[in-house]
């Protein structure tokens, strides 16, 4: 018996640590990555030597996308994949909580600048009404 407990138990956790991971956020990062990419003409998870994959590259850019919280990931992806590809490095801050989120955006723009990264951020509201948002 006491192992029937421990099994529902496990089973329970296991499954509302999965339910909260799928709560984190609105949309999946695929899917801003799509609209975004199809918006400005770029390629979708081009495929490098490495095996790596850059989120999307445009004819001037190599792209990195990510969720605000995950700004500075996105930093050295998309230096990397700027190098390797010859493009200008970009990144998209994801932003689905922009009162939260907006310290991420704002710890960016010095490194962005710096670093001579261009940086957008993408909206919830921009899978459906697509529009570009500089961050400087």
């Amino acid at each position: 018996m006491n192992t029937l407990i421990k099994f529902f138990l496990f089973i329970l956790i296991l499954f509302s640590s999965f339910n909260n991971t799928l709560a984190a956020y609105l949309h999946k990062e695929a899917e801003y990555q799509a609209k975004w990419c199809q918006e400005m003409n770029g390629t979708k998870e081009y495929k490098l030597e490495d095996k790596t994959r850059v989120d999307c590259l445009t004819q001037t850019h190599a792209i990195e996308f990510d969720f605000a919280k995950k700004v500075y990931e996105s930093i050295g992806q998309a230096l990397y994949y700027g190098i390797m590809t010859n493009r200008k490095p970009g990144i998209v801050l994801i932003v689905e909580n922009p009162l939260n989120d907006i310290k991420y955006i704002n710890r960016m723009k010095p490194v962005a600048k710096s670093n001579n990264i261009d940086c957008w951020v993408m909206y919830v509201e921009d899978l459906n009404n697509f529009q570009i948002h500089p961050l400087y």
